[in-house]
């Protein structure tokens, strides 16, 4: 399977209301993720995105999946420079924390003394090795903020993430449009591309101050990777909006079907393809997938 299609979190809180996806008769996490990999053949994890993960949830995620679906998985918000609660982190961790560092509403990764920050990356890594073990990992995604700009220090700590994730594929989504100006896209693409990165496609709203530009470029052989983050104009700019409303979109299956010389052209330079919608509210996105899965069928024939 070169193309696989998902969404980004399948216990949604806007999906799971909608009563359009899941059967009433499912009503456990372990029934819901059964259900959706019945239904998809890879999916994206959020949750590790607000909390540190534990190896027992990927123990459970790897033994209530079938052979050969796949997980996607967010970095760890401190690790992409966002500001990370410290209850998000494992206690003991947060417990030798200094107390000025603790008791701050949110801290960022600078803010970590080396050897707690050095134990949470193991962490980290640990809590993955169960599905990289089982061959279910598909990639690490790393989110970078509309803060992290284009400069030779980000790109030195983009280098120290791959290497403190060294045996895992990582992937790199960026939120300033600065990196892909004409300015710093040979140069981002060019490092991406030495450094063997998947670079995250995304489907944004066109036009807007923070819109990434349109970008599909594979730099690396055995992973790209498609986010689809809907194109809802209205929402876009909205400071601290959820993701319900954020990413509230429901694509025309002319929208999608734009995706696909993209996609062909993409399948040709890598050895799989994911295409993660993240246009979270009701069933918009277990729905866009399906149409973006039969209109994949469709230019196959």
């Amino acid at each position: 399977m070169t193309v696989r299609c998902g969404i980004a979190g399948w216990i949604d809180k806007s999906l799971i209301d909608s009563k359009l996806f899941y059967p009433l008769a499912v009503k456990t996490a372990e029934e819901r993720l059964q259900f959706y990999a019945s239904q998809f053949p890879m999916v994206e994890v959020d949750s590790t995105y607000y909390g540190m993960p534990k190896p027992e949830n990927s123990e459970l995620w790897v033994a209530r999946t079938p052979a050969g679906f796949v997980f996607d998985v967010k970095s760890f918000s401190l690790f992409t420079n966002h500001p990370t609660k410290p209850m998000a982190l494992p206690k003991d961790i947060r417990d030798e924390l200094p107390v000025n560092v603790r008791e701050k509403q949110t801290i960022y990764v600078d803010q970590m003394p080396d050897e707690l920050l050095d134990a949470s990356w193991d962490r980290f890594r640990e809590a993955l090795e169960p599905l990289r073990a089982a061959g279910k990992l598909g990639a690490v995604f790393f989110q970078f903020p509309p803060w992290f700009l284009p400069s030779s220090k980000s790109l030195a700590y983009i280098e120290q993430c791959q290497e403190r994730m060294f045996g895992f594929q990582i992937a790199v989504e960026f939120r300033k449009p600065e990196w892909l100006d004409s300015r710093h896209r040979d140069g981002t693409l060019a490092f991406m591309r030495t450094r063997d990165i998947p670079y995250v496609a995304v489907d944004v709203p066109p036009g807007h101050e923070t819109s990434m530009p349109l970008v599909h470029e594979v730099t690396s052989n055995s992973l790209a990777v498609i986010r689809f983050h809907g194109r809802n104009h209205q929402t876009w700019d909205l400071k601290g909006a959820p993701p319900n409303v954020l990413f509230r979109y429901d694509y025309t299956e002319g929208e999608l079907s734009e995706w696909g010389p993209r996609i062909k052209e993409m399948e040709r330079s890598a050895k799989q393809v994911h295409a993660v919608m993240n246009n979270n509210y009701s069933n918009y996105s277990v729905k866009n997938a399906r149409q973006l899965e039969r209109l994949l069928e469709a230019w196959q024939k």
